[in-house]
């Protein structure tokens, strides 16, 4: 059934450059709940997003229990502590202060899974790229990010953990493989600059280059 597209005016084009803009990855949290049914508007939202084949094979577990969350903190205090020993001079201390995650305030936490083993699609694209899969499941969680942002809440993204130990200490299904560790809540802080560019670990290097092949 053909229907007319919505018309996105300038004005609304402004206004989603600025989401863009101000969509943070958020380490600093108020311990504040965040309402069940504004997640699972916003999830429902995030699931809009593309995947390959139609496949939809993300799969979301959201993490509650005291021992899974300590489980989870305990993993990214290992895997932080080899990332610091691999730093050295200067650039070991400008880490040593860097906040990396928002473990201890974040009042949702959201382990998001691709179901490698998914029917659904009947592998189509996935047959010869396998990997779009784990891609389809990247495009949901940046639609989140950006839906997240819009409702006033800040994402964090936790990769400084061990995949396969935290899908281990979480109960996942063999056949699901972490491609996200997420923190969800209200921020403390409102920047729209990168917090790692804030504190001098890393400047933006501009836009990507197009390369034109002839």
């Amino acid at each position: 059934m053909n229907r007319e597209p919505p018309a996105f005016d300038a004005a609304f084009r402004e206004r989603l450059a600025l989401l863009f803009a101000w969509r943070r990855d958020v380490r600093r949290f108020r311990p504040d709940p965040a309402p069940p049914a504004l997640i699972g508007e916003l999830l429902d939202l995030a699931q809009l997003a593309p995947s390959v084949g139609n496949s939809q094979p993300w799969r979301i577990v959201s993490v509650e229990s005291k021992e899974k969350r300590a489980a989870v903190r305990a993993n990214f205090e290992r895997c932080n502590a080899e990332a610091l020993a691999a730093q050295c001079g200067e650039r070991a201390a400008l880490y040593a202060r860097l906040k990396l995650a928002g473990l201890d305030a974040a009042p949702v936490q959201l382990a998001v899974f691709c179901d490698r083993s998914t029917a659904q699609g009947h592998g189509l694209g996935a047959r010869t790229m396998p990997e779009t899969l784990d891609y389809s499941v990247v495009g949901m969680i940046a639609s989140l990010w950006l839906a997240a942002r819009a409702a006033g809440l800040g994402l964090g993204w936790i990769s400084i953990i061990d995949p396969v130990a935290a899908a281990r200490d979480l109960g996942a299904p063999a056949e699901h493989k972490l491609i996200a560790y997420l923190c969800l809540g209200w921020p403390c802080e409102e920047h729209d600059d990168p917090e790692l560019v804030r504190h001098g670990w890393q400047e933006r290097t501009g836009k990507g280059r197009v390369v034109t092949v002839v």
